[in-house]
């Protein structure tokens, strides 16, 4: 049987995904609203749902850790992992207004995180703080919304209400069967997680975080092979925030206790999703776009990762020095090459300038 909930989820997963994006992005186009906004919006907060059932679910019965490492793995995983995996079929563009606008609120908000959990615990009161800044985000992301559809130039397909109806029910349905799928699929893996006896973190971290990452991971990768590839790109930043701002933060309000953070995750994995988020910025500078080779790197990123996360739970004596290996070598083998990066694309965009 808990094979068979793997099968079955993935299946509803990839099935939910397809339609989820071919609602949006018709509705996207007959609105005249970007695909990028719709990425933003609709299909991070579909996406992010999962996220929302399982960390209210886990605090309502006390379970913090697993709340805390889903969201916050989840936030590492899509990142590292699904734009790694989607990129890997084809380069994804990536929006400047990702740049000026989405990316520094998903930075801010994670910071915002790392610094309320600072005394060890999250409470209502900054559940209160992070709504209210989901409020303000939200407001500015749809108040952009409005101003770009009244400006587009572009012709819009006609819209009738049949139209909008079988649109709409396309989101609808697309929705409904990712958390159904994500749903059995953590529970799957919550009785393989059980029998390996590892602690709730290290469960809501990989096993939970991967399990409703996957609606993400689907969308993204189905975006990208329909050719929709700003809701790839979308779909991740703007989950990362919703994840934070509007799953924790609601977790937390509706709590009936405080949530406990681990020391363990203040010690590494905030700090990870911290740097996983200001990775972003160099990542999506150069050339606006991450390419495969820049996939690739955001795999191995989460390869290195999850495999110390491993490590640490196996009690293994090689944890102390892999993360060493992790701190002077690979972690500083990455900014330098980002930096690089950066630097000659600035080079090239300079050269471009006075040519001109």
């Amino acid at each position: 049987m808990t094979v068979m909930l793997f099968i079955v989820g993935i299946v509803l997963l990839i099935f939910g995904a397809d339609l989820l994006v071919r609602g949006a992005s018709q509705l996207a186009a007959g609105f005249g609203v970007s695909a990028l906004l719709i990425g933003l919006t609709v299909v991070a907060m579909g996406t992010s749902a999962p996220e929302l059932a399982v960390s209210l679910q886990a605090a309502l019965i006390g379970e913090g850790a697993i709340t805390l490492g889903n969201v916050v793995g989840s936030n590492i995983a899509n990142v590292l992992l699904i734009l790694g995996i989607a990129s890997l079929f084809g380069s994804l563009p990536v929006a400047k207004q990702l740049l000026t606008r989405d990316v520094p609120v998903m930075l801010a908000a994670s910071i915002l995180t790392l610094l309320l959990a600072l005394d060890g615990r999250l409470s209502q009161i900054d559940g209160f703080l992070m709504l209210l800044g989901l409020a303000g985000y939200m407001i500015f992301t749809i108040r952009g919304a409005m101003v770009e559809s009244t400006r587009s130039a572009e012709p819009r397909p006609p819209i009738t209400l049949l139209i909008l109806l079988r649109n709409l029910g396309l989101v609808i349905g697309g929705l409904a069967l990712l958390i159904i799928g994500a749903n059995w699929l953590v529970d799957g893996a919550k009785i393989f997680a059980a029998t390996l006896g590892v602690s709730e973190l290290i469960i809501g971290l990989t096993i939970v975080a991967v399990g409703t990452s996957l609606p993400e991971i689907a969308t993204s990768v189905i975006a990208g092979l329909r050719g929709e590839r700003d809701i790839a790109v979308g779909n991740v930043v703007g989950s990362n925030t919703l994840n934070l701002l509007l799953v924790l933060g609601l977790t937390m309000v509706l709590s009936p206790m405080a949530l406990e953070v681990p020391s363990s995750a203040l010690r590494l994995d905030l700090p990870v999703m911290v740097g996983v988020a200001l990775l972003c910025l160099p990542v999506f500078f150069t050339r606006y776009l991450v390419s495969r080779r820049e996939g690739l790197m955001l795999l191995g990123l989460y390869v290195a990762y999850t495999l110390y996360l491993i490590l640490g739970a196996a009690g293994s004596a090689l944890v102390g020095p892999y993360g060493l290996f992790m701190l002077l070598v690979v972690i500083p083998l990455v900014v330098a090459l980002l930096v690089v990066r950066t630097l000659h694309f600035l080079a090239t965009e300079r050269r471009r300038t006075v040519a001109k």
